[in-house]
């Protein structure tokens, strides 16, 4: 019997990281800081407005673009925090994730040959989404271990092939922020060019230290190249859903749509009536900053009595911290060692760069119950005893 061959459109790429770590972590019973998702309960008054609009028979496709009550009670949103007339109609789509939203945007616009800054390191979808679109990733390493950007190297590395540039804030995995400075230099590199670019804005509201989130959306100028990605699933902790949206001006916004329409078509109907009911409850949004703030302060405090070096977390669900002082071992041999031995998951941070960049530094997820933070810093304190 003949076989096809195949040629892998992403023969790089093999089992990440996060599938290794979780394993790991079912396997020895590890509490898992490890992948980006809260252990507490998300607000029931939601799963009620869920289970209320499948009663009211919202149980079919919804539009393909998105409930327009939930587009609409979006773009109030964005005029309400970032002083910007969204077309509710024209220039929102509701996805299936904010991931999703981010492979969709660069599918969009790349074509084979194209290129794309990276800044390593980078959320993990995207190098595998620009090369599966035949396009080449441009990596780009953020400073150690402030994680800016070094806007001179940026510069050394446009050419004519650029074709997008991808920005994260609050980024993932280190916690740093884009400032206003950062908006300047960005302005200075893309004006005048055919370069677009693809925001993930995913934790907008989650940001910590009285800081403000610079978004896209605030800079008419850079919002015309643009596609903005976000999460309603970090919103309101409930990331197993997969709802998420992207804005973009309506000549981009089209093309977009005209790969959506083929891939996902259409989002789940319940879950997107009842945002769009509870979006009027602002408060659920607005609190995230103090609530995750507090949580990475106790993270912070609790970690105190290990030797672990805390980096700083403006942002995310995330905090690094330097293990230098307790291993010269590789980050990826240590974390599994601390799954396996200390019973805590975590991810090491040169999962985050296509080629391993080793700065003795792995990512713990702090957006758990305080039990669970006291929990899984006391086995690291313990571990670290037993080293």
């Amino acid at each position: 019997m003949n076989t096809p061959f195949l040629i892998s459109k992403l023969p790089k790429t093999g089992e990440t990281i996060f599938t290794v770590i979780n394993s790991l972590a079912k396997e020895y019973n590890a509490i898992n800081l490890g992948q980006g998702f809260p252990d507490f309960e998300m607000n029931s008054k939601l799963i009620d407005l869920v289970y209320e609009a499948m009663k009211n028979g919202h149980n079919q496709y919804a539009h393909m673009n998105g409930v327009p009550a939930l587009r609409k009670a979006l773009a109030e949103k964005v005029y309400e925090l970032y002083d910007n007339e969204i077309n509710p109609e024209k220039e929102i789509t509701i996805t299936p994730g904010g991931t999703y939203a981010i492979y969709t945007a660069l599918t969009s616009v790349l074509k084979p040959g194209d290129e794309v800054i990276v800044f390593e390191p980078a959320f993990d979808s995207y190098i595998p989404n620009i090369e599966i679109n035949g396009a080449n990733p441009v990596l780009i390493p953020l400073t150690f271990p402030e994680y800016k950007i070094d806007w001179d190297l940026l510069k050394e590395n446009i050419t004519p092939a650029t074709r997008c540039i991808i920005i994260n804030s609050p980024h993932n995995p280190t916690g740093s922020l884009l400032d206003k400075n950062d908006i300047e230099q960005l302005r200075k590199v893309t004006s005048g060019t055919n370069i677009f670019i693809l925001s993930d804005e995913v934790y907008e509201h989650i940001i910590f230290d009285g800081l403000e989130h610079e978004s896209i959306l605030k800079y008419p100028d850079l919002f015309e190249r643009s596609f903005v990605c976000f999460s309603l699933g970090k919103v309101y902790s409930c990331t197993g859903w997969k709802i998420g949206y992207c804005i973009a001006p309506e000549k981009l916004m089209k093309e977009f749509r005209k790969v959506h329409q083929f891939n996902c078509f259409s989002c789940n109907a319940p879950i997107q009536y009842a945002i769009a009911n509870f979006l009027s409850q602002k408060n659920e949004y607005e609190k995230l900053a103090c609530f995750f703030q507090n949580k990475r302060d106790i993270f912070q405090k609790a970690m105190e009595k290990t030797r672990f070096i805390p980096l700083p977390s403006h942002g995310s669900y995330f905090q690094l911290y330097s293990y230098d002082r307790i291993s010269k071992e590789t980050e990826n041999d240590f974390a599994i060692r601390l799954c396996k031995e200390a019973g805590v998951a975590c991810i090491p941070v040169s999962a985050f760069y296509r080629d391993t960049i080793e700065n003795k530094v792995v990512r713990f997820c702090f957006a758990k119950k305080e039990d669970t933070i006291n929990e899984a810093i006391t086995r690291l304190y313990n571990f670290e005893q037993r080293s």
